[in-house]
């Protein structure tokens, strides 16, 4: 595995694009850490984030976990880009000519996703616990550490999106063309998600419900729910306009977690399976 890793991180360091984007990645979550003093004024309130309490624990873990997850696509591209590029590169044919075979090398590419999405998911970790140490009005232990099932989920969604950022870039062997390919899954899911809300209010069912727990983008993004309507005084406000029946279960729930799982097995199965029949 050590060696494998060597090879990925060996082609990292020699990719100019690649560490633009991480760093690109890096700087963005740092400065979402000084969001905390920017000054809002809402329904009446007129004080800085941190004073919302978005910052306290255990919310933070959640709040962080949901807008970092954004951020992703960054190192996406430099998945999909130090894997399109071994066929412009020839490496893949290099790589086997030095004695790796071809499971080995999508296994590589696995580990590589792997360890991004530990190491992202290690700095929303740090990033979380130094502003809730800041900024949260709550620092006993038992209160910091509890609730912190989104960072697994955050690993998960993102060791999903990364395998299918694989799957693309192994299938079309181009980086724009693999991106584009992913933007058009995108607007695919987009289009069913229309013509089933669609057909839930004509037919009064509802298919929705089932559907997005199996495609690969959105039961992901269904891992970690938006969090805002967590905030009291927003929460309020629903609360007023519902008459208190707004109820939202903002936990992660298994059967997402499950195909989230399913997905980065089928992505890597069948870029093993493409690898394996082609001409390198």
């Amino acid at each position: 595995m050590k060696r494998l890793l060597d090879i990925e991180f060996h082609k990292f360091k020699y990719s100019k694009s690649s560490k633009v984007l991480t760093i690109i990645y890096l700087v963005i979550v740092i400065l979402l850490m000084f969001t905390g003093l920017i000054q809002v004024n809402i329904n009446g309130f007129k004080g800085s984030l941190s004073d919302l309490g978005i910052f306290n624990f255990p919310y933070i873990w959640h709040l962080s976990t949901y807008m970092v997850s954004f951020l992703k696509i960054f190192i996406a591209i430099v998945i999909v880009s130090l894997t399109a590029n071994e066929y412009s590169n020839r490496t893949l044919k290099q790589n086997l000519i030095d004695g790796l075979s071809k499971k080995e090398l999508i296994l590589s590419k696995l580990y590589l996703a792997i360890t991004l999405a530990l190491l992202t998911t290690m700095i929303v970790f740090i990033a979380s616990l130094i502003l809730g140490l800041f900024h949260s009005d709550y620092l006993e232990i038992g209160i910091i550490f509890s609730k912190m099932e989104y960072l697994p989920a955050f690993f998960i969604s993102h060791l999903m999106f990364f395998c299918f950022c694989l799957f693309a870039g192994v299938l079309v062997k181009r980086s724009a063309f693999a991106l584009g390919l992913i933007g058009v899954w995108w607007i695919f899911e987009l289009v069913i998600r229309g013509l089933s809300s669609f057909i839930d209010f004509k037919y009064d069912v509802d298919t929705w419900n089932v559907i997005q727990h199996i495609l690969p983008l959105e039961s992901a993004s269904l891992l970690i729910k938006e969090p805002f309507t967590k905030i009291s005084i927003v929460q309020g406000g629903i609360e007023q306009l519902t008459q208190g029946q707004y109820i939202k279960d903002y936990g992660v729930s298994l059967i997402n977690v499950v195909t989230s799982m399913a997905w980065s097995f089928l992505f890597i199965f069948w870029s093993y399976k493409i690898l394996k029949r082609r001409d390198l």
